[in-house]
């Protein structure tokens, strides 16, 4: 027989009871559908969390206050920035003495209530310096952000983020772009004292830790004084010159501080120092893992649908015995008998395989489009579930086929 021929009866066999064919395709259908959605589910939250993180700031390194140590080394640990370990000083030493860093800005932060014409939100406000937009990837849609010598005079100015702005506001005049329109030049109160407002950053979404746009940025120095009453500061940024130097810096920054707190036991140290790229490959593990499992749990249905395509490829076997025996009979070999059963399983599975990347494409798509979660479809996906369908009709496939080529003809011919 030729392939024509082999595909010819393929599509009679199979229309020959469709109701049975459609319910055997529905397993592969599901199975695919169900991988690639969980696929995408998992990638897509994989990369959302990589870009949030990424988006805080380009090769940044974060110091942060560690278990504030009591006399004689004793006492109960506080967890990471519960303490006031950390100093300007100390933010000047890293910018003046660590080598392969672009910059650094200090961080003096705290939750307070702002109130303004009538309205009020708890927020999160950010002392900052003129460094700060640079390092952590911010930028100003309206006004201006905080300069040096704003702070060093603890000028009481703030920059609002787009959603505390609409939240003290109102969003009933927006710009172009839908940010709060006509709010430079107005006045917050923050603990009771009047701030004016000199500009808005642009939107950039949750970070997955916090909402980066629900947030009013002021002078460090300010902070300090008006607001936590210490010259402590809440964390470090420090932006290096390159990712392949982000080791690097860490390494000298810890030592840097080590020496100048006095601590000679790296295990006793007063502050954290965080690098991105350690938590990117710590999320990039962790996600997939993630998608390995979700696929996996999604797989079982494959492997149902398979069963499903050996025991309708049994079941055909069984009725159409007479059949293979008058093939035989008039010279058709084991390979061409195998062939033709192989073709008609792999064919369900491809059609199976087919409308599964369209189903779960199209779930993928809906979760997107209701903003339940962002998904990604990979292409690779795509090839893995045509590759899968292919295998599970060759596999599944395999023993009916070669079941219906070992039949006696003889027999067959008998078969009733």
């Amino acid at each position: 027989m030729t392939l024509n021929d082999t595909l010819q009866e393929t599509f009679t066999a199979l229309s020959a009871n469709k109701v049975r064919s459609g319910l055997t395709v529905l397993g592969i259908v599901i199975g695919i559908g169900s991988v690639i959605a969980m696929v995408s589910v998992g990638q897509g939250a994989a990369s959302g969390i990589q870009s949030s993180i990424q988006s805080l700031g380009s090769n940044l390194l974060q110091v942060t206050p560690g278990a504030a140590r009591t006399a004689g080394g004793f006492g109960v640990s506080g967890g990471r920035g519960t303490s006031s370990t950390l100093k300007q000083d100390d933010a000047n030493a890293i910018a003046s003495q660590v080598q392969y860093v672009a910059g650094v800005a200090s961080e003096v932060s705290s939750r307070q209530q702002i109130t303004a014409k009538g309205t009020n939100t708890n927020t999160s406000v950010i002392g900052v310096t003129s460094a700060y937009p640079e390092i952590r990837n911010v930028s100003i849609d309206q006004g201006s952000f905080i300069s040096d010598d704003q702070n060093n005079s603890l000028a009481k100015v703030a920059v609002l983020g787009p959603t505390a702005a609409g939240d003290l506001f109102g969003t009933d005049d927006t710009t172009a772009d839908g940010l709060p329109n006509g709010i430079v030049g107005q006045t917050i109160r923050i603990k009771g004292m009047e701030f004016k407002v000199i500009g808005i950053t642009a939107a950039k979404g949750s970070s997955g830790f916090s909402n980066q746009d629900d947030t009013v940025y002021i002078p460090a120095k300010s902070a300090q004084r008006f607001l936590t009453g210490n010259d402590s500061v809440s964390s470090i940024d420090i932006q290096a010159s390159s990712a392949d130097t982000m080791a690097t810096v860490q390494d000298d920054v810890t030592n840097l501080l080590l020496a100048l707190h006095g601590i000679s036991d790296p295990t006793k140290a007063d502050f954290s120092v965080l690098n991105q790229n350690d938590l990117l490959s710590a999320v990039s593990n962790v996600s997939q893992t993630l998608t390995i499992l979700l696929a996996s749990i999604a797989g079982i249905s494959l492997i149902v649908g398979g069963i499903g395509i050996m025991n309708m490829m049994l079941t055909t076997v069984t009725e159409r015995t007479r059949e293979i025996g008058l093939r035989k009979a008039i010279g058709a070999k084991k390979a061409d008998i195998s062939r033709q059963f192989l073709i008609e399983a792999t064919v369900l599975t491809l059609i199976g395989g087919t409308l599964g990347v369209v189903l779960g494409g199209g779930v993928a798509l809906a979760i997107n489009a209701l903003g339940l979660i962002t998904t990604s479809i990979s292409v690779s996906s795509v090839v893995l579930a045509f590759g899968v369908s292919a295998a599970i009709g060759i596999l599944f496939g395999w023993y009916p086929a070669r079941r219906a080529a070992s039949l006696n003809p003889i027999e067959a011919l008998r078969y009733e």
